[in-house]
């Protein structure tokens, strides 16, 4: 039985997103094993986990706090992901920031949505 988050599209790219980042950062240098991948591994999955979490609340109120709570992880990532990029440890900035940009806002609209009803 799937629950009710797991059906919505901001979750499912947030999970899409974050088995992302833990593919890119098996291939870190070995001592960023508990440094910067380990902080964007953390960062990824409080995206999708805020989300999970938030909708189990019961009110659009404390949802909402959640889902705010999710797009600060995902701008944490974000910023996280430039620097990754800048020390050159990937070359998947681009695409990976074109995700970022869509699940921020899918956020933002889910969030309006809530605020609005």
């Amino acid at each position: 039985m799937s629950r009710k988050y797991q059906r919505l599209n901001v979750w499912q790219d947030a999970m899409e997103l974050a088995e992302k980042v833990y593919l890119i950062t098996r291939n870190f240098p070995d001592e960023e094993r508990y440094g910067l991948s380990q902080q964007m591994r953390r960062a990824s999955v409080s995206i999708a986990s805020n989300i999970a979490e938030g909708s189990g609340r019961g009110t659009d109120k404390d949802f909402v706090r959640f889902l705010h709570m999710a797009r600060g992880s995902l701008q944490e990532l974000e910023t996280q992901l430039f620097l990754s990029s800048r020390l050159a440890f990937h070359e998947e900035l681009e695409k990976l920031s074109q995700d970022v940009d869509h699940i921020y806002a899918m956020l933002n609209n889910l969030i309006q949505a809530l605020k609005s009803a």
